[in-house]
């Protein structure tokens, strides 16, 4: 039987799984929501099946609807992307129940490490520093509030299924804390359907660095070193780029080891992310795992010439990686820019609606992960995330350069995007010098704010 594979997700990362599955030869399922009846990815797929209404609760987390149509399909693997079900145990758990392969970890990997809360348990346990919080899901406001006051404002609630800067509040007082409470969990309960945080000191302006690893069945565990992911707005991050350009190379070979020892420690198969942040003094401390692909995946397989995605899928189908670690080398630079439908210069609020026209960038060393087309109906329903332009470089000076090029020559008409708010951050002298942290947007938008008034 030819191998089959259903895509449980939408958007870029969709068509991303399509192209890879269809180079190896697989046959693709795409599942759509009535929103979604004319995006690139139905159109690409050998298949697709309507799996629910516009909410996301009603389709894309609709676990009974995935598995109808993956199995009535015949599909004997199913991909899910980011976000979603992605990191949903249970969801993986049943996806086993009926023998169909997941590409990604197992239902037990997810439930010890995707749980952000338990994570921290195991890192401790395995010699990784990790940021003051909370031992566990914290039950109630109350415990939320007493624990809050011991680790000392400010403190990050997050979602403990969470992922995709999603399910995340910074709180600076009680009644800050009282009023974020409630809102946060129902955040995380829409988002990921479970309602459960856990508390995190707030560590104010550090470096968001995370490793990407990748393992087999047969016990290779390799990581692809780091990508810099501290350029983030309402904890969701907007420029990426890897090799970071504040770590050495000690820091880096111990951050890589200490995120391979905690993949192994869980027995990890297939790709995931573990999330590090790093003081000004070079310390790091890991603050979660991502059991799943990334959004910033690209710039990682433009440094190392290795397709994550094909990876994820072979493993799946059991066979082993196909390099070692002393096989993964960084060439030169890469930059990853998102695209989002929003009003960037108006505190970001998003944009929906039809674009009319696009003009896409190009030449040599420049990547675009998208699923816009003139005429494409941007729905109001899930993330704004329109497009992933990438550049890659042999110097950091050089991707920068490369990067303010395409960000020209991408045009998006019909409605508002953040294309001109990233050519101006390209342009910054914090950024150009890289010297930025996970403060740098808030900054950067005072400064903008500023020359809109004058």
């Amino acid at each position: 039987m030819k191998n089959k594979i259903l895509i449980a997700n939408r958007g870029e990362i969709a068509v991303r799984v399509i192209r890879a599955a269809k180079e190896l030869g697989y046959g693709t399922v795409a599942v759509y929501s009535t929103a979604d009846e004319h995006s690139l990815h139905v159109k690409l797929a050998d298949e697709a099946v309507c799996i629910g209404g516009n909410q996301s609760k009603d389709s894309y987390l609709n676990m009974n609807n995935i598995l109808s149509a993956a199995i009535s399909t015949g599909c004997n693997a199913i991909h899910p992307g980011y976000g979603f079900l992605a990191e949903n145990s249970q969801f993986v758990q049943m996806v086993e129940d009926c023998k169909i392969a997941f590409i990604g970890p197992s239902s037990k990997s997810i439930a010890m490490i995707g749980d952000k809360a338990t994570a921290r348990k195991i890192a401790k346990a395995n010699g990784v520093p990790i940021v003051e919080g909370s031992d566990g899901v914290v039950e109630d406001q109350d415990e939320g509030l007493k624990i809050a006051k011991h680790i000392g404002y400010p403190v990050m609630l997050k979602a403990s299924s969470g992922g995709g800067g999603r399910g995340i509040s910074i709180v600076r007082s009680d009644e800050e804390f009282i009023n974020a409470f409630e809102r946060t969990s129902m955040e995380a309960e829409t988002s990921f359907g479970d309602k459960s945080l856990y508390i995190e000191k707030f560590v104010e302006s550090p470096r968001h660095i995370e490793i990407q690893i990748i393992a087999d069945a047969v016990g290779n565990t390799v990581h692809l070193y780091e990508r810099d992911c501290s350029l983030q707005r309402r904890n969701q991050k907007m420029v990426e780029e890897t090799p970071s350009p504040i770590l050495n190379d000690i820091v880096r070979r111990k951050i890589g080891m200490a995120a391979i020892k905690l993949a192994k420690a869980i027995n990890y198969v297939n790709a995931g992310t573990l999330e590090f942040i790093v003081d000004p003094k070079g310390n790091f401390y890991f603050i979660e795992m991502n059991t799943r692909i990334q959004v910033e995946h690209p710039i990682t397989e433009a440094v190392t010439g290795i397709d994550l995605v094909k990876e994820q899928i072979k493993i799946a189908y059991g066979k082993p990686l196909s390099f070692k670690q002393r096989d993964v080398k960084i060439s030169g630079h890469a930059i990853e820019c998102r695209i989002n439908a929003e009003d960037a210069m108006h505190g970001f609020i998003p944009s929906p609606g039809k674009i009319n026209n696009i003009l896409f960038p190009g030449g040599i060393g420049v990547r675009l992960d998208t699923h816009i087309y003139p005429g494409y109906e941007v729905p109001p329903y899930y993330d704004s995330l329109l497009a992933k332009l990438i550049v890659h470089a042999p110097t950091r000076k050089e991707a920068v350069k490369k990067m303010r090029v395409a960000l020209e020559q991408f045009v998006v008409e019909g409605i508002m995007t953040n294309i001109e708010y990233q050519y101006l951050i390209m342009h910054n002298t914090d950024f150009i010098k890289g010297q930025y942290d996970t403060g740098f947007i808030a900054r950067f938008n005072a400064l903008v704010e500023a020359e809109n008034n004058e």
